[in-house]
């Protein structure tokens, strides 16, 4: 594959400022809803925009009302979707969208996601390179979400990532300028994972933890090479948003510590 055209270079140089990038998925609405602070979402938006997010990622149809009410030019439209109602498919991702259309509805980049070990993750990985085929043609930058989680999911014993390191290749060789995948616990493992791939590499916010948990994990990312957040529901199903927009920034950018970026809360 060539290089990344003039467009897509500039793009993905302001939606990653230095490398670095903290982006906020608010797709979840899809998938299963109700869902705590996209309830209030237009707020949640101009919070996170005012905080600093260098990208917030959408469906399309929130897509299309967000540009229009905000003319912002950090959005990423989401081409995947599947419902917690899919029964066994209910992690079987399939396209919504395509490049051409979510241009005009006012995205700059689009993301695609596989689910390894899924059963479909072969439709998943087609549809994701047909993504990519799509936005290379139109020079659009493409979000690969990748995540190593399905019933048939082979993990090698030796494999200190469990499968994320895949994840994040799978990304690359597929065609995607930047991956996001989950944390792998250590700070030695995710290097690993970031030097397996030339892109920039995100992590997702994950859950079940506080925010300070969250914030070390960030610190111990950008320590392993990673290159910032692909953050949602510890961001926007939080009372203040662009407060923790400002902390993550402060790990990812500015290259603070927990207890400073602490201090924007």
């Amino acid at each position: 594959m060539s290089e990344p055209s003039d467009e897509q270079t500039a793009v993905l140089s302001r939606l990653l400022p230095g490398g670095r990038g903290v982006w906020i998925p608010m797709d979840h609405g899809l998938s299963g809803y109700p869902e705590m602070g996209l309830d209030k979402i237009d707020s949640v938006i101009d919070s996170v925009i005012k905080g600093g997010a260098d990208a917030v990622v959408l469906q399309k149809g929130v897509l299309t009302h967000q540009y229009r009410r905000t003319s912002w030019d950090g959005f990423v439209c989401h081409l995947s979707a599947s419902t917690i109602h899919g029964g066994t498919n209910s992690q079987s991702k399939v396209t919504v969208g395509n490049v051409d259309e979510v241009i005009a509805r006012g995205a700059v980049a689009v993301s695609g996601q596989v689910n390894l070990g899924d059963d479909a993750e072969p439709e998943m990985l087609y549809d994701l390179g047909q993504i990519t085929s799509d936005s290379w043609n139109h020079g659009v930058p493409t979000l690969g979400m990748v995540y190593p989680r399905g019933p048939n999911l082979i993990v090698d014993p030796e494999d200190e990532t469990k499968g994320v390191a895949h994840a994040a290749r799978i990304a690359y060789e597929i065609g995607c300028d930047v991956v996001k995948v989950p944390w792998t616990g250590s700070i030695k493992s995710f290097e690993i994972v970031t030097s397996a791939v030339p892109i920039p590499v995100l992590i997702a916010g994950g859950t079940g933890l506080s925010f300070d948990e969250t914030l070390s994990i960030v610190e111990q990312s950008i320590i392993a090479g990673g290159s910032g957040v692909c953050m949602g529901r510890q961001i926007f199903g939080s009372d203040n948003p662009g407060a923790r927009v400002k902390a993550v920034r402060s790990i990812v950018h500015d290259g603070e510590n927990v207890e400073t970026a602490l201090s924007f809360l």
